[in-house]
């Protein structure tokens, strides 16, 4: 895996804390959205930008990836020199660490992007110009051969990954929102609220569609109520199915029994935005 020419790697270190399995559910997501984008690929090239002080999600991600992709190559990229050392390592057939940030130290445009827990420490202001540094190096759309290009995975999970929120952004920006939960770890849906990405997380007022969805979401969790004596997930499911009335959910049972739901962007993103 080439690099590319050595810059000056943009952004600041991050404090680096990572558990194995802590992203699991974001890998589980994206390994069923994009798997057919990586495996139409001719370069299947993913990056975990930001792994922190130990290699574990970078390792996860290839193994996760490769289930559904298996000419899947990952590119661990950290800011913090020390880091990348104590990572290579580990590097093996399909898998290298890099030192590097927000430009991104590969040759040619990466399919994914995975960024977890790596803007929480940014200011709000901060995010949207992040973002499209990072979208544009994501590999273009190709409508011709059915491919809608790279994609951008940005958010924010506790740090054993029972709860997760993030955002999926393509070359042409962000597309949708997703809620993910050990739902045996929930008294009500917006106890998410604390895991939204940076873009989100101080937008959870009154008067903001962040808010509103929590809202009603919570709501729906309540009328469900009756459905908790089959289970949390039947629960879940249940107040899924109700949130569809009114918003914009993009995904179906299959994912929801994951402990999932997805929204458009467009329904949740800032005023202003």
């Amino acid at each position: 895996m080439t690099p590319r020419p050595a810059s000056a790697p943009v952004g600041t270190v991050t404090r680096g804390t990572t558990n194995p399995n802590r992203l699991r559910r974001m890998d589980r997501w994206i390994a069923a959205a994009h798997g057919a984008e990586l495996r139409r690929a001719a370069d299947p090239l993913a990056v975990d930008l930001g792994y922190g002080a130990a290699p574990w999600t970078a390792l996860e991600l290839l193994h996760r990836l490769r289930t559904a992709a298996p000419r899947t190559r990952v590119a661990g990229v950290e800011i913090d020199p020390a880091r990348v050392a104590s990572a290579r390592p580990y590097e093996r057939e399909g898998l290298v660490f890099l030192r590097g940030g927000f430009e991104i130290p590969v040759a040619g445009s990466p399919v994914l992007v995975r960024a977890a827990n790596v803007l929480r420490q940014y200011d709000e202001e901060e995010v949207a110009g992040v973002w499209r540094r990072l979208c544009a190096r994501l590999a273009p759309a190709d409508p011709a051969a059915g491919s809608r290009g790279g994609l951008l995975v940005e958010g924010t999970c506790d740090e054993i990954g029972r709860r997760h929120v993030w955002v999926a952004l393509g070359p042409e920006g962000p597309r949708t929102v997703t809620f993910a939960a050990r739902l045996g770890s929930l008294d009500r849906p917006s106890d998410l609220a604390e895991r939204l990405p940076k873009a989100l997380i101080h937008r959870n007022v009154p008067g903001e569609q962040v808010h509103a969805f929590l809202r009603d979401f919570d709501r729906a969790w309540a009328a469900a109520a009756p459905y908790a004596s089959y289970g949390a997930r039947q629960r879940w499911i249940r107040t899924v199915r109700e949130l569809t009335a009114d918003w914009p959910v993009t995904d179906g049972p299959a994912r929801w029994r994951q402990g999932e739901v997805t929204v458009r962007w467009g329904a949740l993103a800032p005023r202003g935005w």
